[in-house]
């Protein structure tokens, strides 16, 4: 029997719709000629701005700066020039009018002193967090959106490994005796309990943060001082520590694509030749490392629809690992439950379904799967998809430049290996400077084309608001999973609301 001839095909690269129904495949182009999908709505927002008095002047100087057009140094087709926010997005800006929160560069300055790395970190995010819930419960003018300014130095000594340098100015504050940690005293005072509570939330700034201002529902862009006032960081020269000169159109775009997103609550694009009446699902796990028992995950569902709006579902914390297996499985009401939660959303804007599209990083047991199938009663076809990354299998092309983005090779009628990075002809470059691997994607359950099920994979690349670059590798039902689950992972979270995925980015 002779073997089948190996054979690559190359799938068209989705295309984008922007305002007055145009289409096109790269958001910056389509953003720049024609403008957002809502082009015209959504100009009715606040915002405000919580940093020290320094990182709200460098804030505000530069929200000033891309009032105008920003320029690339040297003409380049994967770094086009930024026309400024209002001609891109088509809503006023008003960078003179904000709410403005101060946080005391000397409590920071303080608290970065703290030797314990739980207590250093949760008092640097509670300077931020109480100030901007107080406002919220207390304030007659609602605000949008929060621009969080933070010093580098907060991006230091805010994460998992951070340590403080040893120096005699440190400071020993905390809770030594581990019991104490875990239960309160008979006459505890505010700063213990505070203490206390530290222990209970992950060593990062960010993850914290979100975590503690979702259950207030409390929008957030967070934004690092040297990455839009680099050349105020001086080296001992008095040239910038970091160059961001070559960057300053990608920061521009960016920033300004998820700020867009967040303070209209729109999709600045949307997904042009998307089947209609589909539901993708992407299942998030994330164990949680404050557990000692391994086998205890977080689980949720994002939900996206063929507009690409998308929503995060919380469903319980359970054994949900194998530490043998290393899959995460639900059980049978888990994964019903979970999934009608989803899908109960969904029909409250576009009824049933048509198609179901689940997508996992493991394969589907039969339980779980059942739990799915009952939650997803009345839809046409319910559709399992692992999608993982490839490691071994390349491919090499005899040319100064890797396979093009879009490369598909069917293995069989339930089996594909798709390159979602690689050459970008509208870009004429590669992002990236390794050689691309592939995705793997597999019809795990249920039946569907697999080209048809690739060509989903490959549109659902290009629905990260939260940047504004040509596509990801990952489409937007998995490339959010690490960052959702480590949020919900990140403290106690019986609290946190169901909202939409802008939240959490």
């Amino acid at each position: 029997m002779k073997n089948k001839p190996f054979k690559l095909s190359i799938l068209p690269e989705p295309r984008l719709k922007f305002a007055h129904d145009q289409k096109l495949i790269d958001p910056r182009d389509g953003l720049m000629l024609y403008g957002p999908f809502d082009k015209g709505r959504g100009n009715n927002f606040s915002v405000g701005i919580i940093g020290t008095p320094d990182g709200q002047r460098r804030f505000k100087r530069w929200m000033s700066s891309i009032q105008k057009p920003v320029f690339y140094p040297k003409p380049d087709m994967a770094k086009p020039f930024f026309p400024g926010f209002e001609e891109v997005y088509g809503i006023r800006f008003n960078d003179q009018q904000y709410t403005q929160l101060t946080i005391d560069p000397e409590a920071l300055e303080r608290f970065f002193r703290y030797t314990d790395d739980h207590v250093r970190i949760a008092s640097i995010v509670d300077l931020y967090a109480d100030r901007l819930i107080s406002y919220k419960e207390e304030a007659d003018v609602p605000v949008s959106l929060w621009f969080v300014i933070i010093p580098d130095m907060v991006y230091q000594l805010c994460r998992p490994m951070s340590k403080v340098p040893k120096s005699k100015d440190t400071l020993s504050v905390g809770i030594r005796d581990v019991y104490s940690r875990q239960n309160p005293g008979l006459f505890e005072d505010e700063n213990t309990r505070r203490y206390r509570d530290a222990y209970h939330y992950e060593k990062h700034f960010h993850n914290q943060l979100k975590l503690k201002l979702l259950r207030h529902g409390i929008l957030t862009q967070v934004i690092k001082e040297s990455t839009i006032a680099y050349q105020d960081f001086l080296d001992k020269n008095g040239n910038p520590k970091k160059d961001l000169s070559a960057f300053e159109t990608d920061i521009a775009w960016s920033l300004t694509t998820s700020i867009y997103y967040k303070v209209t609550g729109l999709p600045p694009w949307k997904l042009a030749d998307i089947r209609k009446g589909v539901c993708y699902i992407g299942l998030v796990f994330k164990n949680d490392d404050r557990n000692e028992d391994r086998r205890i995950a977080c689980c949720a569902a994002q939900m996206f629809l063929d507009s690409g709006d998308g929503q995060v579902f919380k469903g319980a914390v359970g054994p949900w690992y194998n530490p043998d297996t290393k899959e995460y499985h639900l059980t049978k009401d888990g994964a019903k439950d979970l999934l009608t939660k989803a899908l109960a959303a969904y029909k409250q804007e576009n009824g049933v379904p048509r198609e179901v599209f689940i997508h996992g990083r493991t394969y589907f047991d039969d339980n779980e799967w059942q739990g799915f199938l009952e939650a997803a009663a009345g839809a046409h076809a319910v559709v399992g998809i692992k999608i993982s990354h490839e490691t071994t299998f390349k491919l090499f092309r005899a040319s100064d430049f890797p396979v093009m983005r879009g490369t598909v090779y069917v293995k069989d009628a339930r089996f594909a290996y798709l390159w979602t990075k690689g050459f970008i002809p509208r870009l004429q470059t590669v992002v990236g400077l390794e050689t691309p691997n592939p995705l793997q994607v597999q019809i795990t359950r249920g039946d569907a084309n697999i080209l048809t099920v690739c060509k989903d994979v490959l549109a659902l690349t290009k629905l990260n608001y939260n940047t504004c670059r040509f596509a990801d590798g990952e489409p937007v039902t998995l490339k959010f999973a690490d960052t959702i689950g480590e949020i919900l992972t990140a403290g106690p979270n019986d609290n946190v609301k169901v909202l939409p995925f802008k939240y959490y980015i």
